[in-house]
Parts: C-alpha cells; sequence; structure tokens
C-alpha cells in the first residue's frame, strides 16, 4: 500500500522525541478492508471499531470492497453510523473500488474521500452472495445517515492530504460534534507538539488465511487440486505428501463452502464428475465413464456458484482450463501411471519364491538383486548380511519381503 505521507508523519511520531509539555497526539486507526466482507473480515473490522470506540480514536476505513459476502451489509453501515467517534472512509489507493455494501460505508461515515483514479459505486447488489436482494426502505436509511453526520460527502480529496484537509473540521457522532486535530507533522517541530498517532490495521495471519479461502474461485481451486491429489494416492502403495496435502486443501475448501453460498447441486456434479474420471482410472481406461464425468464435472463447475453476483463468479477460462487439465490428468497421466505401477507388482509378485542375493545389509531395509534386476528388501525376520542368499516370501507395495536362505543355491538369472 502506497500511504506517503501517513507513513512519514508516523516515523515522525515515533522517531522524534516529544518534550515533556506536548500535547496528546490525536489517535487515528487506519483499517484496511479489503475484498468481499465475509465472515473473519466482518469480524475482525467489528472487533477493531470496538477498540477504537473504547481508546477514542479516529477511524479510517481504507476501502477496497464489492461489498458483504453472506453477510449484512446495512447492519454494519448502521454500526458504523452509530460510532460515538469519528469514522472517515477512504477509497483507495487508485485503483480501489468501493461499491455495495462498500458505498453504504462511505454514507454512514461521519466523512468520505476517493482518491484520484479509484471507482464508487454501483450501490447495488449490496450482498455479493444474494445480487437480487433489495432492502426496503434503503434510500430513506442512507438519507437518515447523512442528515445524522450533518455533512455533505466531499469525493474529492486525495490520500495524502487526507488528515490535513479534514484538520479542525466538525463532524457529528453518535455522542455528539467533535472537532478532528488530524494535522499531519511534516517538520520536526510539528512532530514535537504530538499531531497524530497513526495505527495501521490488518488481519492477522489466521484470518487472512481465512479470508483468502472464502471466496469461489479460491474453493474451486482448493476442491480441484485436493480432489486431484488424493486421486494421485491411488497410485501409490501408500498415504504420503500429496495425500495429507490434498486433506489440507480440502479442509480450507470446506471452510470456504460454510462463508461462500453454494449450490449443492452443481457442487454434486462437480464432485460425481471427478468420481466418474476416479472410477475409470481405477479400471485402468479411458473410456464411457471419463466422458460422462467431464460432461459432469464441467456442468457443476458452471453451476456451483453460478448464484452469486458478477464480481465474484469463478471465470468461465478458469473453468474451461480446469475441465482440459481434469481430461489430461484423469484421462492419460492417472492411467498410465497406474498401469505402469500394475506392472512392476505383477512382476514383483512373479518374483515370489525366487532365491536372489542381499546386496547390502538388510537392517530391515537394503538392496536384493533378484532375477537380473535390483529392488528394495525387507527382512522378515533378523538382520541379513551383505553377499547373503535370500528368498521372496511377499510384496507389500513396492518392497519385497524377504527371509535369509543359507542352505539354497543362488537361482540363475
Amino acid at each position: 500500500m502506497r500511504r506517503p505521507l501517513l507513513l512519514m508523519a508516523l516515523a515522525l511520531v515515533v522517531l522524534w522525541p516529544q518534550p515533556a509539555s506536548a500535547t496528546s497526539p490525536t489517535k487515528v486507526d487506519v483499517i484496511g478492508v479489503q475484498g468481499a466482507i465475509d465472515r473473519p473480515l466482518l469480524g475482525y473490522l467489528n472487533d477493531r471499531l470496538d477498540a477504537a470506540e473504547q481508546e477514542g480514536a479516529v477511524v479510517v476505513l481504507q476501502l477496497d470492497t464489492a461489498g458483504t459476502l453472506d453477510e449484512d451489509g446495512v447492519a454494519l453501515a448502521e454500526r458504523v453510523s452509530a460510532m460515538w467517534v469519528p469514522v472517515i472512509a477512504w477509497v483507495g489507493p487508485a485503483p480501489a473500488r468501493a461499491s455495495g455494501a462498500g458505498l453504504l460505508l462511505m454514507y454512514a461515515s461521519s466523512l468520505a474521500a476517493v482518491s484520484p483514479g479509484s471507482q464508487t459505486g454501483p450501490l447495488f447488489p449490496i450482498d455479493l452472495a444474494h445480487p437480487a436482494e433489495r432492502p426496503a426502505g434503503l434510500q430513506a436509511e442512507m438519507a437518515g445517515w447523512i442528515r445524522a453526520h450533518d455533512k455533505a460527502t466531499d469525493l474529492t480529496w486525495n490520500d495524502p492530504d487526507l488528515l490535513d484537509r479534514i484538520d479542525g473540521r466538525t463532524v457529528r457522532t453518535a455522542s455528539g460534534t467533535v472537532t478532528l486535530h488530524t494535522r499531519v507533522a511534516t517538520t520536526e517541530q510539528q512532530a514535537q507538539q504530538g499531531t497524530v498517532d497513526i495505527h495501521f490495521e490488518n488481519l492477522g495471519p489466521v484470518n487472512r488465511v481465512l479470508h483468502g479461502v472464502a471466496t469461489p474461485t479460491m474453493i474451486y481451486v482448493l476442491l480441484v487440486l485436493a480432489l486431484a491429489a488424493l486421486a494421485f494416492e491411488l497410485t501409490q502403495p501408500g498415504f504420503g505428501f500429496a495425500g495429507f496435502a490434498g486433506l489440507g486443501m480440502l479442509a480450507l475448501a470446506i471452510y470456504g463452502l460454510t462463508v461462500v453460498p453454494v449450490s449443492w447441486l452443481g457442487l454434486a456434479l462437480l464432485g460425481g464428475g471427478i468420481g466418474l474420471m476416479v472410477l475409470d482410472v481405477r479400471m485402468r481406461k479411458l473410456g464411457p465413464l471419463t466422458a460422462a464425468g467431464l460432461v459432469a464435472f464441467a456442468a457443476g463447475s458452471a453451476f456451483a456458484f453460478s448464484g452469486v453476483a458478477a464480481a465474484i463468479r469463478i471465470s468461465p477460462w478458469l473453468i474451461g482450463g480446469a475441465v482440459l487439465a481434469s481430461a489430461l490428468y484423469y484421462g492419460f497421466a492417472l492411467t498410465v501411471a497406474i498401469q505402469s505401477r500394475d506392472r512392476i507388482v505383477n512382476t514383483q509378485r512373479g518374483l515370489i519364491g525366487l532365491v536372489g542375493e542381499a546386496r547390502g545389509t538388510l537392517a530391515p531395509d537394503g538392496p536384493v538383486f533378484v532375477k537380473g534386476a535390483l529392488w528394495r528388501g525387507r527382512s522378515t525376520g533378523d538382520r541379513i548380511a551383505a553377499g547373503s542368499r535370500v528368498r521372496v516370501r511377499g510384496v507389500d507395495g513396492l518392497i519385497l519381503r524377504v527371509e535369509a536362505e543359507p542352505d539354497e543355491e543362488l537361482a540363475a538369472d
């Protein structure tokens, strides 16, 4: 974020000593509101507004949002309008935007400003998850917020000059009128007078992750990758890194589904399509099930989040790329991989009963040479020394289970 003059002011306040007679600086909390206002972001925003009221701080809402996501944007705006401390809504830096519930926050604030190159509006949809909703009596509520703050919203200010331009202005809050003292320090003398004490507020790491995954596009990507990773484990003898990574991505996607409204029919089609392709992989062929699965997967991808606003809808290009990638991944890559694994396993099973030689110490694992090839062996009993003859007693995935065979002759290659 580019906050040049605000950061300069903060540096001056922090680095330059203040004399004992300096006046107490005005505390300014800059709260970033980026992206759709979903459950994690709304909880964080309410917490910061509560803290600002307790500390008596001036609030600057730095807006870059298209609205709420299955949350009550009107209630949030009413909360801002009823704040006991001044709230300044600023849309920036460019190319930020404030539409939907973001625009409501501008109307509900004590003052509002927009940096050049940024965008405001349209007002609808307010909630991106329910774009058709039009709250009754909203225009009257908005007019009431403006009257309550006795303001005419100015949309021409630039960010670096914002705090200087509003210095000395009187705004109306729920607790009465407040005169703003927000002059930014640009000299050492002004910094010693304690002009403003600026704090930039941002989501913590956990809430930032939760906020990041609570979008239709991210949920879709996580679901596709998670199911692909879990399907890959079908070609492996055990459960490895891909499987655990897939479970982690699946857990994040499931959380996102608790935040973002989804068409369960579309989600069922998506999952069922992948299931059909995986079934064809298990059958070791590329056939009608893969074709039907691709059709179901494409339909589910298109319908799963079709009910949300266009601003957060999944791109058709992403869906097309995912369908093509799935055809190559499930139809060819996994099928070839599992066929190759079957050939190796069948070859290993044909080794059961043969005698070979330990080419290294088996304690319990080590290399064994059987029928002209080097394999990974595992002793079924005691430690086996290098050079000892061994007999293959079984196969565990890609590992030969062997035991010492001291009385047998080494089998011919």
